[in-house]
């Protein structure tokens, strides 16, 4: 199908996107790799007035450290998250879920940020952003402010960001050191998750000393698996303590039926994919 007829601005820097947006309303969308929007658009299921293309805003791409902190804008592709030194050394379990997105003609063109504020529960990377403790740092007309991952995904498809607001970067503090592992089921090669496990976990002296597990697909937003990362501190990350962590995985989830999978399957797959998951990054 062909889109709506829409106006199309591109502004070059973040001040100039923000006031964009304030002055459409509600009814403008951003646009940054496109790789969600521009199907969205062909089918009519958004039929916005105006489009505001972030592309030719610099200063919303590269991956930089600030103290304890690995900074990426929200425009750098996945691409470039993937080939990041500095991802690879301080947020392996990013650079690990990054690879299965889709496929390679989609990283090179998708943004890291346009992937988080798409917010599906069912898209690989919010689930390592919620484990990681991140924060999204955005602007809007007052300024810049810093939302926490747990505060910024509502519900199905919705975040914490005004109309008006534009995420610019996230914080992600270092997790130099630890082991990561990103667990996927799905149906097809380069498909979306029916559920996916992300794991990092920090061993030392044959025992866990922390431990963040998220979920993929278990509710309307990224689930953090809280149970499950209590139920292994201080352990030693044998199979038998790995099992009866990975058994809490389903707790405080609320997973959903659809074409792919039902409840029932879909918390199966959760406590499986997490065992395997902790095994893979404990080892």
């Amino acid at each position: 199908m062909i889109p709506a007829e829409f106006d199309y601005v591109a502004p070059s820097t973040v001040e100039e996107a923000v006031r964009t947006l304030s002055s459409a309303g509600e009814d403008a969308k951003v646009l940054a790799g496109g790789q969600s929007l521009l199907p969205v658009l062909r089918m009519r299921l958004a039929d916005p007035a105006l489009v505001v293309d972030l592309g030719k805003v610099a200063e919303m791409r590269g991956i930089r450290e600030e103290g304890d902190d690995l900074v990426i804008g929200a425009m750098t592709s996945h691409h470039d998250v993937l080939r990041d030194d500095l991802v690879s050394e301080h947020a392996g379990l990013i650079a690990l879920t990054t690879r299965t997105v889709a496929d390679p003609q989609v990283r090179h063109r998708g943004t890291f940020g346009g992937s988080i504020t798409h917010a599906d529960p069912a898209g690989d990377l919010l689930a390592p952003v919620l484990a990681m403790d991140a924060e999204m740092v955005v602007a809007g007309p007052s300024g810049r402010r810093n939302i926490a991952a747990r505060e910024f995904f509502v519900d199905y498809f919705t975040t914490s960001l005004e109309p008006d607001e534009v995420l610019v970067e996230v914080r992600v503090p270092k997790h130099t050191g630890w082991s990561a592992h990103y667990e996927k089921f799905n149906r097809v090669a380069q498909a979306w998750s029916v559920v996916g496990v992300a794991t990092t976990v920090l061993v030392e002296g044959g025992k866990v000393a922390r431990a963040r597990v998220g979920l993929t697909n278990m509710g309307a937003t990224p689930i953090r698996a809280e149970g499950v990362e209590q139920a292994l501190l201080g352990a030693a990350p044998t199979e038998e303590a790995i099992r009866q962590a990975a058994a809490r995985a389903t707790e405080g989830t609320s997973a959903g039926s659809d074409a792919n999978a039902d409840v029932e399957y879909r918390e199966h797959l959760a406590e499986v994919l997490t065992k395997r998951a902790l095994t893979t990054a404990s080892s």
